[in-house]
C-alpha cells in the first residue's frame, strides 16, 4: 500500500459514556480488566473457557485504551470469515466501528471505521500490508483464538511480521493447548519442572470456575457404543464392539463404521439426540441442535436422515459455501431444530440457543473437541443444560472427562543433560518423528478408499458428567436410555449430579445382578459387573485374534465358528456364561483339540 492510501480515524470518537456494555462486566471480566490496566503490558494472554465472554472483555480493553489515547486504531484477527462479521457486530454495540470486509487487494478502508476485522489467512497472504497499517497509527491488535497462529508456518510468520510493531497485543483463547509443537506467536513459554516449554497466560478463567459462577451450562455427555462390522483393504471382514477394549486400528475402523450414515448407529443416535432436544424444548422453547460431521458428504447424508426423522429440513453449513455465514446467522436468530456442519461451527461461532450436540466426526484432537463442545456451553439463563452425544471411543471419552481441566500448550521436552537449551538432539529426534508421521498419514490416505463399512448398531452406554459416569449398558430405546433423555432442560449443576445419582441407585435396585442378595447395598455395583463382562470380551477377542493369526482366518469367521460350536447370540449380546464357554472353546482350539 502506498503512503497515499493511509486512512484516518473518524473525527468524533465516542466518549466512555457511549459504550453500550461499559458497566456490565462479569466478575471475571472485571478482574481481568483490572489486571490488564494495572500492568499496562504490550502483550497479554487471556484464557477463558468457550462461552465465558472473551469478546466482551476484549472490547472493553479496547474502549479503555482508545479513550485514554494509548491507541488510535483496532485490528481484530479471527480464524474464519464468519467470525470477522461477528466481531464487527459486537464492536458496533459498544461504539467501535470495524470493517469486516476489508480487502487486501484494495489495501484501505473507509474513514468511517476505527479499524478492521481480518482472518489469520488474510494477514499471512500480505503481512507487509498489515504491518504498514499497524504502523500508520498506534494500534491494538486483538488476536482471537490465538492458537491458530501456529496452524501453519506461514500464518505464524505472517502475524509476527504484521504485528511485531503494534503498540498493544491482546491474545485470546479458550484452548491455549495445541496438539502439535508449533509455537504460538506473542505467547510466552516458560520451562516447567520437567523441562518442558509451557504456555504462560496472564489471566485464566476455566470451565470449572465458569460452571460454578453460572456463566456456562453443565454438559452431559451421552456415550453410545454398538457392534460394528467392516471389510478391510485385504478383503477380510472384521467385527468389534465400539466401547470395549480394542487395538488402536480396531478402534479407528469401528469408529469409522459407526459414523457411516448407511449403518444403524448414526440414525439411532440422531433419533436419541432429537428426543433429547424435544425434552429440552419443553423448558427452553427455542433450543437448537448441532451435528458436527467429518466431511461434506457425511454432513449432507446426516441432514437427509434428520429431515426424514423430524419432517423439517435442517440447516447445512459447509465451509466452502459462500452463503454459509448467512445461514449460521439465520439459524442463530430463528427457532429451527437442527444444523449440520463440518468444521465451520466448531469454534468461536456464537449460537447461544444450541443445547444438544452430536459429535459425529472422527477428529480426535483435544483442541478440536474442546472448541466443538464450547458451542453448547454458553448460558443465557441459569439452569440451562447441554447434552452432547458421543461415540464410545476412548480418546473422545477422555476428552469429555477432562473438560474441566486447565491445560496449557506444551512445546517440547528437554533431553536429559541438555542444560537450559532445547537441544539439537531433541530437534533431530522430533524431525524424524514428524517425517514418520507424514509417511503414516500418506499411507493412510492411500488406503482410505479400500475400507468398507458393512453394518453397525447402537447401544446406549452411559452418561458422563463432572468426570463421573452414570448408567448401564442398554439397548437404544430402553427404559435406561429414556430416563436419561427425559432429564429436564433446566437444572443447576448440583441438581444434575444429584438426579443422575438417584437414577443410578434406582437402576441398581432394578438390576438382577444385585437383587436378592444381602450384599446388594454394599457389594459390587452393576457398573462393576459390566466392566467384568467387558474384561471377558476383551480376553475372548485376544484369543480369537491369536487363533486367527495361527490359522490365517479372518476374526469374524472365528467368531462365527464359536457361535456355531457354543450357540447363543453375537458377542455384543452374549452373557457372561456364554462368553466363558467361548473362551474355553477357543483355548482348546489353540492347543489343537478342536
Amino acid at each position: 500500500m502506498s503512503s497515499g492510501a493511509a486512512f484516518h480515524l473518524p473525527p468524533a470518537f465516542p466518549e466512555r459514556a457511549a459504550w453500550g456494555t461499559a458497566d456490565k462486566l462479569r466478575a471475571w471480566q472485571q478482574e481481568a480488566l483490572d489486571r490488564y490496566l494495572a500492568a499496562g503490558p504490550r502483550d497479554f494472554l487471556a484464557v477463558a473457557t468457550p462461552g465465558a465472554g472473551k469478546t466482551t472483555y476484549a472490547l472493553r480493553v479496547a474502549t479503555e485504551l482508545l479513550t485514554a489515547g494509548v491507541v488510535g486504531r483496532i485490528t481484530v484477527v479471527a480464524p474464519t470469515e464468519h467470525l470477522k462479521t461477528q466481531w464487527a457486530d459486537a464492536a458496533a454495540r459498544v461504539g467501535i466501528s470495524l470493517d469486516p470486509r476489508f480487502s487486501n487487494s484494495v489495501g484501505r478502508h473507509s474513514d468511517d471505521y476505527h479499524g478492521v476485522a481480518v482472518t489469520y489467512a488474510q494477514v499471512a497472504s500480505r503481512p507487509a500490508l498489515h504491518r504498514e497499517l499497524t504502523t500508520s497509527r498506534p494500534t491494538l491488535v486483538i488476536l482471537d483464538e490465538v492458537h491458530h497462529g501456529g496452524d501453519a508456518k506461514s500464518w505464524g510468520d505472517g502475524i509476527r511480521e504484521a504485528f511485531e510493531p503494534a503498540t498493544r497485543r491482546l491474545s485470546l483463547t479458550g484452548t491455549p493447548f495445541r496438539s502439535d509443537t508449533s509455537s504460538i506467536p506473542f505467547v510466552t513459554y516458560e520451562l516447567d519442572d520437567e523441562g518442558a516449554l509451557v504456555s504462560s497466560s496472564d489471566y485464566t478463567y476455566g470451565y470449572a470456575e465458569a460452571l460454578r459462577d453460572g456463566v456456562v451450562r453443565p454438559v452431559l455427555f451421552m456415550a453410545y457404543g454398538g457392534s460394528m462390522r467392516w471389510r478391510t483393504k485385504a478383503g477380510d471382514e472384521l467385527e468389534a464392539r465400539l466401547g470395549e477394549p480394542l487395538t488402536k486400528d480396531m478402534v479407528a475402523h469401528a469408529w469409522r463404521t459407526a459414523l457411516d450414515p448407511k449403518g444403524e448407529w448414526v440414525p439411532a443416535v440422531l433419533a436419541a439426540a432429537d428426543r433429547r432436544l424435544t425434552e429440552v424444548r419443553r423448558h427452553v422453547e427455542d433450543a437448537g441442535g448441532l451435528v458436527i460431521a467429518s466431511n461434506q458428504t457425511q454432513a449432507r447424508a446426516y441432514a437427509s436422515l434428520l429431515a426424514g426423522l423430524t419432517g423439517e429440513k435442517p440447516t447445512v453449513v459447509l465451509s466452502d459455501d459462500a452463503g454459509a455465514s448467512q445461514r449460521i446467522e439465520t439459524f442463530a436468530a430463528g427457532r429451527d431444530r437442527w444444523m449440520v456442519a463440518v468444521r465451520m461451527v466448531s469454534e468461536g461461532v456464537d449460537v447461544p440457543r444450541l443445547a444438544v450436540g452430536v459429535y459425529a466426526t472422527s477428529t480426535s484432537t483435544p483442541l478440536f473437541f474442546a472448541q466443538a463442545v464450547g458451542r453448547f456451553v454458553r448460558a443465557r439463563r441459569r439452569g440451562e443444560t447441554a447434552s452432547v452425544f458421543l461415540p464410545s471411543v476412548p480418546v473422545v471419552l477422555d476428552h469429555a472427562a477432562r473438560l474441566e481441566e486447565q491445560r496449557d500448550h506444551v512445546l517440547d521436552r528437554r533431553p536429559a543433560g541438555e542444560g537450559d537449551g532445547i537441544g539439537e538432539l531433541w530437534a533431530q529426534e522430533q524431525s524424524l518423528l514428524d517425517e514418520a508421521n507424514r509417511a503414516e498419514k500418506a499411507s493412510g490416505a492411500l488406503d482410505e478408499g479400500r475400507f468398507e463399512a458393512l453394518e453397525s448398531d447402537a447401544h446406549f452406554d452411559h452418561v458422563l458428567f463432572d468426570k463421573q459416569q452414570w448408567g448401564l449398558h442398554a439397548q437404544v430405546g430402553s427404559d435406561d436410555e429414556q430416563e436419561y433423555l427425559g432429564l429436564p432442560g433446566l437444572l443447576e449443576p448440583d441438581q444434575v449430579s444429584a438426579l443422575l445419582g438417584e437414577r443410578q441407585k434406582a437402576q441398581r435396585r432394578r438390576s438382577p445382578a444385585t437383587s436378592g442378595t444381602a450384599a446388594a447395598a454394599t457389594g459390587p455395583t452393576p457398573v462393576a459387573a459390566h466392566r467384568a463382562l467387558a474384561a471377558q470380551r476383551k480376553e475372548l477377542n485376544q484369543l480369537v485374534a491369536a487363533f486367527a493369526r495361527q490359522k490365517g482366518y479372518p476374526h469374524a469367521n472365528v467368531h462365527l465358528d464359536l457361535r456355531r460350536a457354543c450357540g447363543g447370540p453375537d458377542l455384543a449380546a452374549a452373557s457372561s456364561e456364554q462368553v466363558t464357554e467361548r473362551i474355553a472353546t477357543v483355548r482348546r482350539w489353540l492347543v489343537g483339540r478342536r
